[in-house]
């Protein structure tokens, strides 16, 4: 499976077989199968974009990975890498960014390793020195206009980082980020909103692993 956000609400690509039911039942999702031509996904970007009573699109067909392959000859790929990264007191480094609670992440620069532009990343948005990588954690999407209002495709790549360092934390404001700092993960997932979906899932996921 997989879930591409779309004006915060997800078009998910799915194997046929892993239709459910209450899926088919609920008013507000749209299940549909793949017919094999691309522009039906720009039909239901447009709807996504939009006001409308639906809120979630399921596309289906035989091979999940051939509908993801298919989607991503319609938009361009952003790579972007970004940590979960923990102090020695197992800490979740977060940053506040236009309005938005969020995870220090950024784009990949041509020619960067994904470990290492994750890295630097965290670095250069928080401050924060002495990250090592751990594992990786997942994979988010995320649909968006660029300044020319072209579609492009967010492919955030996370990982698991840890550092000792206990030194101060610089946001880094030429990027909007105006706050960075040190929290609880449960108590981030609880009391710390605005967040964006894919944020609030990547962490889920990650302490569900632990």
């Amino acid at each position: 499976m997989y879930k591409i956000y779309i004006n915060e609400k997800p078009l998910i690509f799915i194997d046929s077989m892993g239709i459910q039911d209450e899926w088919l039942s609920d008013k507000k999702t749209l299940v549909t199968k793949y017919m094999g031509k691309t522009k039906e996904f720009l039909q239901y970007i447009d709807l996504l974009e939009k006001k409308s009573k639906i809120n979630r699109v399921i596309l289906h067909a035989n091979e999940v990975k051939d509908l993801k392959n298919e989607f991503f000859k319609v938009v361009d790929v952003i790579h972007a890498g970004g940590g979960l990264v923990f102090n020695s007191e197992n800490k979740l480094l977060v940053i506040f960014r236009r309005g938005l609670w969020d995870l220090p992440k950024g784009k990949i620069e041509k020619g960067e390793i994904k470990r290492e532009g994750a890295l630097r990343e965290v670095m250069e948005e928080t401050g924060v020195d002495g990250v090592k990588i751990q594992s990786k954690v997942g994979k988010t999407y995320h649909l968006f206009r660029s300044k020319h209002q072209k579609r492009a495709l967010k492919l955030s790549h996370w990982y698991e980082m840890t550092t000792s360092y206990n030194g101060k934390l610089v946001p880094q404001l030429e990027e909007d980020i105006e706050k960075a700092k040190w929290v609880e993960p449960k108590d981030f997932l609880k009391n710390y909103t605005p967040m964006f979906i894919n944020i609030r899932n990547i962490v889920t996921t990650y302490l569900a692993s632990r």
